[in-house]
């Protein structure tokens, strides 16, 4: 996963609003708020609510 540092501190969970800190190992982006995970697929973060993992 290759994604500018800058996105992160501009982008925020589309459902809550909270920031958004990357899991290189799993590949997403997950919400410090709601816990929701978002993929990342081709080094582009997919923020759908529909596309999120929602934690258990």
């Amino acid at each position: 996963m290759n994604l500018d540092p800058r996105l992160l501190d501009v982008v925020v969970c589309p459902a809550c609003r909270s920031s958004l800190a990357a899991d290189e190992a799993a590949g997403e982006l997950v919400c410090a708020g709601c816990g929701r995970a978002y993929p990342v697929r081709d080094d582009i973060p997919v923020l759908l609510v529909d596309e999120a993992r929602v934690p258990s």
